[in-house]
């Protein structure tokens, strides 16, 4: 087995997007500024990908006083060919250690 580890070498196993989703279903009150800290982006590129993710119904925000609430979709079914059949819900499961 070798050490080197995914990340380290210029590249990352998941896409923002997926840090993205993955910190805001851990942690659905996380404030923007936190959530760009955690994946490792500008609050503004942050921005983007939650909207992003809301224009594909796979997150949808509410409001709450001054703050966002996020709500991740488990029913979203998966775009890509490879994943043909599976939800979002299936791939979190499969995330969330």
């Amino acid at each position: 087995m070798s050490d080197v580890m995914f990340g380290t070498n210029g590249w990352c196993f998941l896409t923002n997007h997926s840090h993205v989703l993955l910190a805001i279903h851990r942690n659905p009150e996380i404030r923007l500024k936190d959530l760009a800290a955690q994946v490792g982006i500008t609050p503004r590129a942050t921005q983007r990908l939650i909207r992003d993710l809301e224009r594909a119904s796979v997150v949808s925000k509410e409001r709450i006083g001054r703050n966002n609430r996020y709500l991740v979709n488990p029913a979203a079914q998966l775009s890509h060919q490879l994943e043909a059949g599976h939800s979002l819900g299936e791939l979190l499961a499969l995330l969330d250690v």
